[in-house]
Order: C-alpha cells, then structure tokens, then sequence
C-alpha cells in the first residue's frame, strides 16, 4: 500500500491551513506526493469556507491516506481528542496543544513507519513558550523526539535547498557578534559531516561537492582582515579532506554565488546565516524548502513563517509548502539523485 507525506497543522491561527489547503488543490499541477494533514477537519473546513475554497475532507487513518488524496484532502484526527479553535492572524497560546500534539503525532508515525517523511507547516515560537514550551525552537524540539530515552538528541543541521542552490548556515540564529566565540574548527567539521552523510544518504549523490565560505572579506585575505579563515576555517578543511569529504575554501563569500561558481559545488556551506540565505531567497524566494539533516527521518518545511500579518485574507501564496512537499516526494523515492 502506497503511504502518504505526514503533514502537520502548524500554528492554526497562521497561514499554515490556508497553504495547506491550496497546496491540495493543486496537487494535479505539481504532482505533488499524496500527503495527510494532522488536525482538526471542522477547523480545516471552516478555513476554507471562509476563503471560498472547494476543498472536501476525509478523515482518515494514515493508511487509508494516499487512496483519499484524488478525491479529498486527508485529515489525520489530533490525538486524544483535541479540536482546534483558533483566529486567523490572531495567535493564541490555547492553541499551542494542538500544534505540539500534531508534531508528536507526526514524529510518532512515520517513526512507526506509517509515513515515509514528515512535512511541516509553520510554528511560531513565542506562541508556545507563552504555554510553557521549553525548548530552543521547532528543529531542536523533532531532535529531542527524535532520540532514544535517555539518549542524547542528534545534531540538526539547517539546509536551505531549491534547484537552483542549496545552502548550510554553520551557525544560524545568533547575533553577528558572537559568531566568531562559536565558529569552531569542531563545529565545521560535525557540520560538514552530516551534510556529506545525508546529501549520499538521502540527496543519493555519491560524492557531495562541498564548499565553505569565509568568515570575513576576501576570506580574511591571508589573515589581514580577520584571523579566523585562516585559523579556523581552513584547519578544519584540511580534517574534513583528510576523512575523504569533498571540500575546498574558505572562499569568499562575495564570489560564490553567481552562476558560474554555483555549478562547481552541490552544497555551500557558510559561517553566518545571511551569508547562506541572502543568496537563496534572491535565487528562489518562493521556492525555498527548508531540509532538516541529522535526524533519523527525513523533514521538509517551508521557507518561511506563520504570516500572521496576512492569515485568513487569501493572500498566502502555497509555493514553498509545494516545494517542500515534492521535495519531500522526491527523496522518498528509492535511487534518484536531488541535487541543486
């Protein structure tokens, strides 16, 4: 039996349904995997007669998900009971529940093997630290269920990927001031591990292409301009050669993204967070997919966040939910090579 995309609800009172719903619509155009919602249907349906949207709903068990998918959208029921009640553009931390039930649920299924990827819409955090949730973010959250009890959660590493460029921020939301204290020989080399580990594993490229970016101008011009492209960047190449992984820089940054040099690489990985997503939402703003590597399954997510500003208007735009899911698709698929 062909098994469906597990995909969940997100923050209900954000654009997360209304993307969710539009992305089943069109789901003939683009081909798209059959995938299941995680939620309450009643909501799912009374956002789509809001918005004018002729979308029918099956609630379904998630095997019975993919034979639904040409007739109807799937809903996966939340767990113990749960309904969602929420506002469009109006976050409510009474509906934090429901979206944490619906990422446990997700996790829990395709852990069990009733759903070959988890596919995720957007959260937004200070929403549920307000009902208590404690950890950093959504991706450290899935690490956490993601390890055995007792054991350590695994290292997630970011990669933003689109057909035309994929990209790994080393360090990701930190102030600009303290990169330097947390760019690490060490912290490149488990980076650069798991994106070589999972673009075989997962991507099926047999020898990933890595670059890294400078930290600094010019790569630090020789140490001129900064100390840590030299110190620390290029150590930490030299270890990554040395255990086989295909790498070459630090580079710098200014000159590694035009066409040309995007054709010599698969992945670039880069110190800062704008240095890897200014490229990539230049390149493909829409298009974006946000990847999870370093877990034990695979997660997609779109490139972007709740859009409180504009839920429940039909403004919101499904493109990168889109992405991710046939990207999501793509990998599940048995011996076909994704690259940038």
């Amino acid at each position: 039996m062909t098994t469906a995309l597990a995909l969940t609800q997100g923050d209900p009172a954000g654009i997360g349904p209304e993307i969710t719903l539009r992305a089943w619509l069109a789901r003939e155009e683009h081909g798209l995997t059959p995938f299941f919602v995680i939620g309450d249907p009643d909501f799912l349906g009374s956002i789509a007669a809001r918005l004018g949207l002729s979308v029918p709903l099956a609630a379904v068990e998630p095997e019975a998900a993919a034979a639904a998918f040409a007739r109807a959208l799937p809903v996966v029921r939340l767990p113990d009971g749960l309904t969602v009640a929420a506002e469009p553009g109006h976050p409510d931390p009474a509906s934090a529940a429901g979206t944490i039930a619906s990422i446990d649920e997700a996790v829990r299924l395709v852990q069990a093997g009733r759903a070959p990827a988890l596919v995720t819409n957007p959260i937004a955090k200070h929403v549920l630290y307000e009902a208590g949730f404690r950890h950093p973010g959504h991706t450290e959250y899935l690490a956490a269920l993601a390890a055995a009890p007792g054991a350590s959660p695994p290292t997630p590493v970011m990669l933003l990927w689109s057909e035309d460029l994929a990209v790994v921020p080393v360090t990701i939301h930190v102030a600009l001031r303290r990169v330097p204290e947390l760019l690490t020989a060490d912290l490149v080399v488990e980076t650069a591990r798991i994106v070589d580990r999972d673009m075989r594993a997962r991507f099926g490229l047999s020898a990933p292409r890595l670059v890294l970016a400078g930290l600094n101008p010019h790569a630090g011009e020789a140490g001129t301009m900064g100390t840590e492209d030299r110190d620390v960047l290029a150590p930490a190449i030299e270890r990554l050669r040395a255990e086989g992984i295909r790498i070459t820089g630090p580079h710098p940054a200014d000159t590694l993204f035009h066409a040309r040099a995007r054709a010599t690489y698969d992945v670039a990985l880069a110190p800062t967070h704008d240095q890897a997503l200014i490229p990539i939402k230049t390149l493909a703003f829409d298009e974006g997919v946000n990847v999870t590597l370093g877990l034990p399954f695979l997660r997609t997510s779109p490139d972007h966040g709740t859009a409180f500003d504009i839920a429940g208007k039909g403004l919101a735009k499904p493109d990168s939910l889109i992405a991710a899911l046939k990207l999501a698709g793509r990998l599940t698929r048995p011996h076909e090579e994704v690259a940038a």
